[in-house]
């Protein structure tokens, strides 16, 4: 019987709500919460299979897992963490699962551009600190409709065209920029460089993966190419956007705003200044962590590891 080990199934399970099953029936099933490389080293000895949501799995790490060992699956769409060259040269093949939280993560740029128009979270600060003027005098706040407005992508997989899907429904109109040049059918959208995405934005979302390309594509320079009444949402990898650059243009008021999913590192500091900006909105890399796309995260787990021991292995990084 092939042995699966999940070394750190509480990341995507926190709540104790996933339902395991479609991994059990694959295999001898184990499930950790491995804190430390000792532990990652104990767990995976005798087993075939090796689940990771987001766990660090340097070179000297991999060199060291048994020979029992022949995939890594992440439970998720970035494999940055994992070091794909060491697992090749180990004879590990890696897999990851694209696509189980397209729609959600999809959702929250969308719930960014929507608060960030109508200034939600500024009116929201007001409140709590008793300042009422918004219901007593005129608004204080920015506040504007979407409609004709336009949408930057950066990077036109599942997500960024679900995102586009759904702008288009709100009246917007879409700029994308990605490695491979797209022609779209519909007018509204067009394919331009970063430069002119940047330049002629309202929104600007970023949909791309982490690469050494990626790594702080978009710094100072690229800031500047932007609107001061543009806005900037990431739920991609926050290592995309140089946050130093970043927090400078936000406090001098190069762009109006930023809607933030993921930051670098991951947790923030807690005395990160994006914490106190009334003009940006952080949440703690939640997009993926939907109910649904974490159960479809499981459920697609399962379908990679079926399609390994048939010798039909799908979604492989490290071929």
């Amino acid at each position: 019987m092939n042995k699966i080990a999940f070394l750190n199934s509480s990341s995507i399970d926190f709540d104790s709500q996933l339902d395991f099953s479609p991994l059990m029936k694959l295999g001898e099933f184990s499930s950790y919460n491995v804190t430390s490389e000792q532990e990652i080293l104990e767990k995976v000895i005798d087993q075939n299979i090796v689940i990771t949501k987001e766990l660090p799995l340097p070179k000297h790490l991999i060199e060291q897992f048994p020979p029992s060992v022949k995939l890594i699956c992440e439970a998720g769409t970035g494999y940055n963490n994992i070091d794909l060259p060491a697992a090749k040269e180990k004879g590990i093949l890696v897999c990851n699962v694209p696509g189980y939280s397209t729609e959600a993560v999809a959702q929250l740029a969308i719930t960014f551009i929507l608060n960030l128009n109508s200034s939600i979270i500024q009116q929201q600060r007001m409140i709590e600190r008793d300042n009422f003027s918004n219901f007593t005098q005129n608004l204080q706040v920015p506040h504007f409709e979407i409609q004709n407005k336009t949408l930057g992508l950066i990077g036109t997989g599942a997500i960024g065209n679900q995102v586009m899907s759904i702008a288009r429904a709100l009246g917007m109109d879409v700029l994308t920029y990605s490695r491979t040049p797209k022609n779209f059918d519909d007018p509204r959208i067009k394919s331009v460089s970063l430069d002119e995405l940047l330049s002629q934005s309202d929104f600007v979302s970023i949909h791309c993966p982490l690469t050494a390309e990626t790594k702080h594509l978009i710094d100072m320079d690229k800031l500047k190419l932007m609107k001061p009444t543009a806005f900037i949402i990431n739920t991609a990898r926050g290592a995309i956007i140089k946050e130093v650059d970043l927090i400078e243009a936000l406090e001098k008021g190069i762009i109006a705003g930023a809607g933030l999913d993921v930051q670098d590192p991951e947790p923030p500091q807690l005395d990160n200044p994006l914490f106190a900006m009334d003009n940006v909105i952080l949440t703690p890399h939640i997009g993926w962590k939907t109910l649904e796309s974490r159960q479809r995260l499981v459920q697609i787990s399962a379908e990679n590891i079926q399609a390994f021991l048939t010798n039909q292995p799908v979604n492989i990084v490290n071929s």
